[in-house]
């Protein structure tokens, strides 16, 4: 399959560079497959769209504020530290800037008394003077907003470029679908209902590993961690034996339901956390086997995420759906709107 079928031109000022002033603001896309039709609302009315009795399965993971801004010792540079893997209680795995510039050993100074040495280069391992340094993160740290929000993080980010229900830190990206959600919406919701279960997938940097084989069948995907509970488990067995449609808000949540289908985990698992990590790459001709319907944002060109997309819509109506947004004018990306595929 050809890198090029998923390509598409967007104007710059689509790109969402901040949040909508309300959650559930944000503008809904709603495309029905069986009956290949798209309509428009906004988010707050998701509820009316939604299969009858549906299980909502969103991704409870936690954005981490990861990004660690200082200057060398030596000539007092600016420097950026993007935490991406914890080594042991003093080191961790990171992306550098400016990295060729930096020396081993040197000291990488940031607030409150904190360094880092750089100890591996090929690894680009750092190591901190003070032990488990994320529980500085929240006082020292940034949000790490993707790199086409093209402007520094601000207070807002801390709130809105996090879900409602965001529980275990771990990510370095939003699983986004979820930022559309509000209390009272996901309240609403279940009183029409529908049932909301939560699973957790850490996000990690990968997500944002372009790709780069033209045939995209060749592209290494990345792996990731997940959990996901013995009780949340049993809800989606039940839903699916008793008929009911089980819908994933976000592509992360689809990607773990699937991979756990995949490896015959589904059956057998009645107690305890199943854990495990996932490459799972999605694309067209891909067998869905447990996700009905998906919520989602509007993703990249030429992005893994877009290829999943396509493959749960279909390619012809996604590119029809994609080119619409365009014409109408929606916001794209991370704090872009959203789209309902039912």
């Amino acid at each position: 399959m050809n890198l090029r079928d998923f390509d598409y031109k967007i104007p710059q000022e689509l790109i969402a560079q901040y949040p909508s002033a309300k959650r559930d603001a944000a503008r809904l896309m709603v495309i029905d497959r069986a009956r290949q039709l798209i309509c428009h609302d906004i988010f707050q009315n998701v509820e009316e769209y939604l299969p009858k009795r549906s299980m909502l399965v969103v991704n409870d993971s936690k954005v981490v504020p990861a990004r660690l801004l200082g200057h060398r010792e030596k000539n007092g540079s600016p420097v950026e530290v993007f935490l991406l893997k914890k080594v042991d209680d003093y080191s961790y795995q990171a992306l550098l800037r400016p990295l060729k510039k930096i020396k081993m050993d040197e000291r990488l100074i940031f607030a409150d008394g904190i360094y880092a040495q750089l100890k591996d280069f090929e690894q680009r391992i750092v190591r901190f003077n003070k032990k488990n340094i994320v529980r500085k993160l929240n006082e020292i740290g940034h949000m790490p907003l993707p790199p086409y929000i093209r402007r520094s993080d601000e207070k807002i980010d801390r709130t809105m470029y996090q879900t409602v229900y965001a529980r275990p830190a771990g990510s370095v990206a939003a699983p986004t679908a979820g930022l559309h959600f509000t209390k009272p919406l996901l309240t609403n919701i279940k009183k029409a209902g529908h049932t909301i279960a939560s699973l957790t997938l850490h996000i990690n940097y990968g997500t944002f590993k372009p790709v780069e084989t033209e045939d995209i069948t060749k592209h290494p995907m990345h792996w990731e961690d997940y959990s996901i509970s013995s009780r949340t488990l049993l809800k989606i067995q039940k839903a699916k034996a008793s008929g009911r449609k089980v819908v994933a808000v976000g592509t992360t949540s689809c990607r773990v339901l699937e991979a756990v289908a995949q490896n015959g985990q589904l059956q057998g698992m009645l107690q305890g956390m199943l854990q495990g990590s996932t490459n799972i790459f999605i694309y067209p001709g891909f067998s869905f086997t447990m996700i009905d319907a998906l919520i989602t944002n509007f993703h990249l060109p030429l992005s893994t995420l877009l290829m999943l997309v396509y493959a749960f819509g279909g390619m012809d109506l996604m590119k029809y759906a994609y080119a619409e947004a365009v014409r109408e004018k929606y916001r794209f990306y991370s704090y872009g709107d959203a789209m309902l595929i039912i």
